[in-house]
């Protein structure tokens, strides 16, 4: 049937997309240096610096949970194509909005990783402040910042950040003058 076929390429430009993202978290590597790490953490006196133990026991659970995360989005893949072939081969169309939404979400949680790979500088993990100031140009500037706070709050909330307002001054009118947050 058509809507499947349509389906599966749309999913085959998925697994190359992973396939490409697979390359850029060098999970070899990433294997590499969480049996590396473990390997550490077996070290007798390991725990005798409990920052230093610390440090390397949230890196090596990080890097696990990238590759947990990729190996999921793998088997996503898999059991979706076998649900299309499934759909496909019985000319059942009740499968099809099923089939649909994994597309669709798989799609937003390849989007998602690329920009995690692309967030692992040095300072990328740290928190960060985000300052909004109307400046000069009255009531339409002061709106015009209270949009950007919204959003910027609304953008870190749906990405699972954690969101606290450090400081808030109203506008005369309407929105705002300044205000912080903390990301």
């Amino acid at each position: 049937m058509l809507q499947y076929e349509v389906l599966k390429h749309e999913l085959n430009e998925k697994q190359a997309a992973l396939d490409e993202l697979k390359d850029a978290l060098g999970l070899e590597r990433l294997r590499e240096e969480v049996e590396m790490l473990e390997n550490k953490a077996a070290e007798p006196g390991f725990y005798d610096n409990m920052e230093s133990a610390q440090k390397i026991l949230q890196k090596t659970a990080a890097l696990k949970q990238k590759d947990e995360t990729y190996l999921n989005l793998v088997s996503r893949c898999e059991d979706t194509m076998t649900l299309i072939e499934m759909g496909n081969e019985e000319e059942d169309l009740s499968l099809l909005p099923e089939a649909q939404e994994e597309v669709e979400a798989i799609g937003k949680e390849i989007e998602t990783m690329r920009l995690t790979t692309l967030l692992t500088g040095e300072y990328d993990s740290k928190n960060a402040i985000l300052t909004f100031h109307a400046g000069s140009g009255g009531t339409e500037a002061q709106d015009w910042a209270e949009m950007l706070f919204r959003m910027y709050n609304r953008w870190g909330e749906r990405h699972g950040f954690k969101v606290s307002t450090l400081d808030y001054l109203e506008g005369d009118e309407a929105g705002l003058k300044s205000a912080s947050i903390l990301v």
